[in-house]
């Protein structure tokens, strides 16, 4: 790195990019990943600017979640450009000048976080780091057709992360595919002392019902965008198709607690660490994010206070959508704006765009924004799935099955669409692990999947025995499993998953086997020999043998349709 000072990029997007990228080590679960920071998270030796060069100081130590991020392996490439202190979701609210949107350089790109999404999208690093108060890390995703994970409150230290907003700040996460969004996060998550808002905060690895309910707003907002309207009934329809049960809330209450984020005394929060600078050099501050921040130093603690009571309220209100819904659906953004649309009128137009985004931190939920589709105009759309506290697995996990649900059927996993493959935690640093086969109801997406991945296991590959096994049907189980049984002769390969385990998780998992079934050696085709699922001679009675399935999926596949054509 040979930056020290800030220099915009040509396209608005960098305002440090690293001649030779910050590496820690070569190893780790993020090995072989580029990265970049939004500039208002601290990467040591380098300006923190938040797009405000009069403002910008030099740290001494990385922010937390950077340097998670260099420990796991990634390579950090240098940090990008903002609306400035965090203060906006267009893009264009910045001295180093508006950064592009990527599909259509016309256009805003989103923000706060702009270049970090921009990077992303024009593939100049795998992901990137934003900061999301009121939508800054989900808007740039949406309009810039690319994942935006927006985690709970508390799950990534904001230490070393210049406050917007600091009791609803979280780092956000942008990428191109759900699945890295998701390893970037559990590289990054843990709680952190420094950080007064940090939480251990155990997620919720229960997966959602095959038949979920997902929650639309009984008043969608367009601002007269009907292409954006269609799209979204598109996306509707196409959550029916996962199994989706579409069940109507009422959005008011949520309307009106993002109301509260700049319409009240809550907004004096965002002047926790910049009153004295914005005193002392107000001319530094930009418009229009000096006219949204002033108000803020002449409101009183009663009226904090207030405001607080009064989003309590709300809160309270907005709760009782869950006890009908498993997720709420939502429009990343309802429109989308031209650059030069937006300098004429910056207030009322960013406004619009967070319309669906700037509740959920305020409310506590956790959100990811994923690419939905792409308008008739070339522009893109993207959707949100939003849920409370600690969903972030469940939210991924059907993000996951929408988008390999839009993917050919030839770039789908083995067993089709299958959210269980994404861990619900981190395997521990450096702990040891053991390979285990599975060859029936713990199959991905089987019914007992979830035992492996509550224990952080994780899908090597897809393989099969070697041709000295038989697999049978066993009688009399729920639910349905087979029983592997190694023969002398007259044996066949069969289909096996094989997965690894942190060693501390195994004893618990072997514990809960029922007979006949065990743990022993199973040798795969490669001759590698794996501890995994055998079934004892005496539960064969009144088994059926099905070797001739080649496996547990196309046996179950084979009744079915026996079923449906009887």
């Amino acid at each position: 790195m040979n930056a020290r000072h800030p220099s915009v990029s040509a396209d608005n997007a960098w305002i440090e990019h690293f001649d030779q990228p910050l590496v820690k080590q070569s190893s780790g679960s993020l090995a072989g990943l580029r990265f970049a920071v939004k500039d208002n998270i601290d990467v040591a030796g380098i300006p923190t600017t938040a797009a405000c060069p009069e403002f910008a100081f030099t740290p001494s130590a990385h922010a937390t979640v950077v340097e998670k991020l260099l420990s796991a392996g990634a390579a950090l490439c240098g940090k990008t450009n903002l609306d400035q202190f965090a203060c906006g979701l267009n893009g264009t609210r910045s001295p180093f000048g508006p950064v592009p949107n990527a599909v259509n350089p016309d256009y805003v790109s989103g923000g706060s976080s702009s270049g970090s999404a921009y990077v992303v999208a024009s593939g100049q690093v795998d992901f990137s780091l934003g900061t999301d108060t009121a939508g800054s890390g989900r808007v740039p995703a949406g309009l810039n057709h690319i994942v935006g994970l927006k985690p709970t409150k508390g799950l990534i230290s904001t230490h070393g992360v210049l406050p917007a907003a600091r009791s609803a700040d979280a780092v956000s996460i942008f990428t191109r595919d759900v699945r890295t969004a998701w390893r970037v996060l559990l590289a990054a998550l843990g709680p952190d002392r420094q950080d007064p808002y940090s939480r251990d905060l155990p997620l919720k690895s229960i997966p959602l019902p095959k038949e979920f309910r997902f929650g639309v707003p009984d008043h969608l907002e367009w601002f007269g965008d009907q292409q954006a309207k269609a799209e979204f009934e598109k996306a509707i329809d196409h959550c029916r198709n996962l199994g989706g049960i579409p069940v109507t809330i009422n959005y008011q209450p949520l309307a009106d607690a993002a109301e509260l984020l700049y319409g009240s005394a809550l907004l004096a929060e965002r002047l926790e660490v910049l009153e004295s600078f914005f005193k002392e050099q107000p001319q530094a501050v930009i418009e229009p994010v000096k006219a949204l921040l002033a108000p803020g130093l002449n409101m009183s603690g009663t009226e904090v206070f207030r405001a607080q009571t009064r989003l309590r309220q709300l809160a309270q209100q907005a709760a009782t959508m869950w006890e009908s819904i498993d997720v709420l659906l939502v429009p990343t953004a309802p429109t989308i704006y031209r650059i030069d649309e937006m300098l004429r009128d910056p207030i009322e137009l960013n406004r619009r765009l967070g319309y669906y985004t700037n509740f959920v931190n305020l409310l506590d939920y956790a959100a990811i924004s994923i690419p939905s589709s792409i308008r008739t105009d070339q522009l893109p759309f993207g959707i949100t799935f939003i849920g409370p506290a600690a969903s972030d697995w469940q939210l991924a996990s059907l993000a996951l099955r929408y988008e390999q649900s839009k993917l050919a059927s030839t770039q789908r996993s083995p067993g089709g669409l299958n959210p269980l493959e994404l861990p619900s935690r981190p395997n521990t640093k450096n702990a040891s692990i053991v390979k285990v086969a599975v060859v029936g109801a713990h199959l991905s997406g089987m019914p007992l999947n979830s035992q492996l991945i509550e224990r952080g296991a994780t899908l090597i590959k897809a393989t099969t025995t070697s041709s000295a096994y038989r697999l049978y049907a066993l009688a009399n189980t729920q639910p349905a499993k087979p029983g592997l049984i190694r023969v002398e002769d007259a044996g066949t390969p069969i289909e096996i998953e094989i997965w690894q385990m942190p060693m501390t998780e195994y004893g618990g998992f072997v514990a809960m086997i029922p007979r006949p079934l065990g743990i022993g050696q199973i040798e795969t085709r490669e001759g590698e020999l794996i501890q995994g699922f055998l079934c004892e001679p005496s539960g064969l009675s009144g088994a059926r043998d099905i070797s001739e399935f080649g496996g547990w999926r196309p046996y179950l596949a084979a009744i079915e349709s026996q079923v449906s054509t009887a």
